[in-house]
This record gives structure tokens, sequence and C-alpha cells, in this order.
């Protein structure tokens, strides 16, 4: 049985699923790729992230997205980086709202990440049906 601080971690994850499409990228659907791999992985990904952080109150929905894609733009970490792309997406952020945010990056990261995160952006479009 879940714990109480899984739960409410739980609760505030689903704040940020897709509404329409479940076959996106989402935290749910990387719970249940490795839950099988990693029983404790779930609990990880679920009760720190969004029990501490996500419910934290400075940031808006919005601004948590854009500080995460840019960090995982920096790292270059692209798996993580669609699924938040879609998180973005999913509390309200516009295509011009991300691809400003990758591209403001250039300077700070190199061109390379930024395109590669970029052609994120275009895949995530594509996969949601919004292409430009």
């Amino acid at each position: 049985m879940a714990s109480e601080r899984f739960q409410k971690a739980l609760e505030k994850m689903m704040e940020y699923q897709p509404k329409d499409n479940p076959d996106i990228a989402s935290h749910t659907k990387l719970i249940e790729y490795y839950e099988e791999l990693a029983p404790d992985l779930p609990s990880l990904i679920v009760e720190f992230p969004f029990g501490d952080i996500y419910s934290r109150s400075a940031l808006d929905k919005k601004q948590q997205a854009l500080v995460t894609i840019a960090g995982l733009t920096a790292f270059g970490t692209e798996p993580q980086l669609e699924l938040h792309i879609n998180t973005g997406f999913n509390v309200g952020l516009t295509k011009d709202q991300v691809v400003g945010a990758i591209i403001h990056l250039i300077p700070y990261v190199g061109y390379p990440k930024c395109l590669n995160a970029l052609t994120l952006v275009k895949k995530v479009l594509a996969e949601r049906n919004d292409v430009e």
C-alpha cells in the first residue's frame, strides 16, 4: 500500500500529465517502464520531485516547466527533455515560449545542445498533432 506522502505527491504529479493523449511521454509512462526493473524507483520518481519540489509555491507550473526544460537542455539529457517538453505543453506553455527559452540558451550552452532540444520540440509537436 502506498504511503500518504506518495499519494500526495502522485496527486501533484497528475497535474502535469497529458489530459488527452496517453501515448505521449509522461511521468506515468516513465514509472511503468522502470517499475519491473527497479520496484522502488516509482517512489523515488514521485515522492521527492512532486512531493517536495513541484509542491513549492515560489514558481508556477509554467515557470517550473521552463526552468526544467532549460536545465535539461543544458545537460543534454534528451530522453528526459522530451518528457519535460511535453510536460511544459501540458501545463500551458506555448511553442513560442519553449522555443524562445531554448534559443535564449544558445550563448550559454551552445548550438549543439540547443539544436538537439529544438529537434525534440519538433518531434513532440508532431506527436501531439500540433505541427506548425
